[in-house]
């Protein structure tokens, strides 16, 4: 079902796709960029790492998000019960303290946590598609009859390419707070 629910701009964990391809991409963008040497309509780059990224994952973001991909409130039924279905006790002055169930969270090393990330991720794929589509955001295109490339996914981490423009700026600055906000992920910004 992965491949028809996840967009291409998600490399990770996608049978059929290699997280490779996203990696020779950003390598051709980044390339045309560092080359560009006429015009005045520069781009840029941006390197993200969602950090902690299975810790914080929103179970009721994974639910929606679930939920406007079509999957069927069964589906989202047992995905949601793999995960909430966890707790944890833990040795306090050697006694067992616990249960403790997490309010949110995805379990690292679950073979099953890596797919629910990905999904989750899509909300942020969704989110520049949107304003794409507006018109409010122009990826970084590398020749004339090339798609532009506005963000290219690997998992927990994150390109985007976007115009030099503070409008630009300010819409890409909006789509990461959205994000953050809805899905309880911290994206680390890189320092400038």
């Amino acid at each position: 079902m992965l491949p028809k629910c996840i967009s291409d701009n998600q490399s990770a964990f996608v049978p059929g796709r290699s997280i490779l391809d996203n990696a020779m991409v950003a390598i051709e963008v980044i390339h045309y960029m560092k080359t560009k040497m006429r015009g005045t309509n520069g781009c840029v780059a941006l390197k993200l790492d969602i950090s902690n990224a299975y810790d914080m994952m929103d179970l009721d973001y994974l639910k929606e998000v679930m939920r406007k991909m079509g999957f069927n409130n069964k589906r989202i039924h047992w995905m949601t019960m793999c995960v909430e279905m966890t707790d944890y006790s833990v040795f306090v002055n050697n006694e067992v303290v616990g249960p403790v169930i997490p309010a949110r969270g995805l379990r690292q090393g679950d073979h099953l946590s890596p797919y629910l990330f990905i999904i989750c991720a899509e909300g942020l794929s969704s989110l520049i598609r949107i304003v794409e589509a507006r018109g409010d955001l122009r990826g970084t295109t590398i020749y004339g009859g090339a798609p532009p490339m506005s963000h290219l996914l690997f998992a927990d981490n994150c390109f985007l390419f976007f115009k030099v423009e503070e409008r630009q700026d300010q819409v890409m600055q909006n789509i990461l707070t959205i994000y953050e906000a809805a899905s309880g992920q911290a994206i680390s910004l890189p320092l400038i």
